[in-house]
């Protein structure tokens, strides 16, 4: 488990990286992402539906339902996962947990945890689905890329 977002998070961002890596406008079944990204079904299919209701992934019932993106993978980036799972309070709230802490009356953490944050919030907003599916293409690892796994 990372030590900034929580397992829910990883597994989003996982999950929702394997589906991207499909046909555009394929709909991927709950249990073919499970079985190729090793997450438990059922927590999975609450990730997606969460992410569903938030907006980055399409989801059907049926006989040819599943998820898919809703929108194009240049329009989503690792922040909107982070911020439909996970919220945003990385970004806003004290590093120690001190319900107090802001510019005028900092903690001891507060100005280099504010420069981490903004870097990680710039890395999120900067890194697209896109982006991540190129990577992958040029050769950087993801762990559920078979070898000779080839972008549609």
């Amino acid at each position: 488990m990372s030590v900034i977002f929580s397992r829910s998070c990883e597994y989003a961002l996982q999950a929702v990286m394997y589906i991207a890596m499909q046909p555009k406008n394929q709909m991927v079944l709950l249990k073919e992402v499970a079985e190729k990204v090793n997450i438990p079904k059922h927590f999975l299919g609450k990730i997606l539906q969460k992410l569903a209701k938030s907006g980055l992934l399409d989801s059907q019932k049926g006989p040819n339902g599943g998820f898919a993106l809703y929108d194009s993978p240049n329009k989503i980036n690792a922040l909107m996962i982070v911020e439909a799972i996970d919220g945003l309070d990385l970004m806003n709230k004290c590093v120690a947990g001190f319900p107090e802490c802001h510019r005028e009356d900092p903690c001891p953490y507060h100005d280099e945890w504010a420069e981490i944050r903004a870097k990680i919030k710039e890395m999120l907003e900067r890194e697209t689905i896109e982006k991540l599916m190129e990577d992958a293409k040029a050769g950087k690892r993801v762990p559920f890329l078979k070898p000779g796994f080839a972008l549609k």
